[in-house]
């Protein structure tokens, strides 16, 4: 059975790893990106604004996930965004504290270990409720080959609040942008008792159940 393991990217060893991953995924597959790898190296900061965690496969590189605390949920007018009707920008940041899950990546050929993407959640999740935030926001592109959706949506619970034409990365796909309350969508896999469940919240489940039981589910 291959060895999975996941930290947050505080080495070197760690920074170059992560590297190879972005390099390959990013640079070589999609294209998303043109930056040298100074530039990367740069980028891959974990401090109160930002966390980058990686997962390896047998002690080798296989994935990788950044966290952006406190976004701005309002973005520029460029990127042409449309929110779904019922969804006020206000309102959300009012009743949640945010944090954008981006870069997240896996190498070709671990994709179909679902494993790996869910290592790297866990450690996201874990890091994101001890710091008392409360929803997930993302971006997905819409038709890529490749794209999460079907495992953000189906498997983690995340909800569809709009689109937008343009962003960061050089895609001319349309980014469906996805929000997750973490609360409740942990309620939502307890009930099934599944491996789902017992992966995502392992060493972060008495804190989950602490907040189910002191705080009501904040509403979208």
């Amino acid at each position: 059975m291959a060895k999975i393991t996941t930290e947050k990217i505080l080495s070197e060893k760690a920074k170059q790893d992560a590297l190879v991953v972005i390099e390959t995924v990013y640079i070589k597959e999609k294209k998303w990106i043109q930056s040298s790898k100074e530039e990367i190296l740069k980028e891959i900061v974990c401090d109160n604004t930002f966390s980058w965690f990686l997962t390896r496969v047998n002690d080798k590189p296989a994935g990788v996930l950044r966290l952006f605390y406190d976004p701005p949920l309002e973005m520029p007018k460029d990127f042409e965004v449309t929110l779904n009707s019922e969804i006020d920008l206000k309102k959300l940041s009012e009743n949640a504290r945010f944090v954008e899950i981006g870069r997240f990546m896996i190498l070709p050929k671990y994709r179909r270990n679902v494993l790996v993407a869910l290592r790297l959640m866990r450690e996201a999740i874990k890091e994101v409720v001890e710091r008392d935030y409360t929803h997930f926001i993302t971006d997905v592109f819409e038709g890529e080959p490749n794209s999460p959706f079907h495992f953000h949506t189906k498997i983690l619970g995340f909800e569809v609040i709009g689109k937008h034409l343009h962003g960061e990365l050089n895609c001319s796909l349309t980014r469906i942008i996805l929000t997750l309350d973490i609360l409740k969508a942990y309620k939502r896999i307890k009930e099934k008792r599944n491996k789902i469940y017992r992966l995502l919240s392992d060493d972060v489940r008495e804190l989950l159940e602490k907040k189910l039981r002191s705080k009501k589910l904040p509403a979208l």
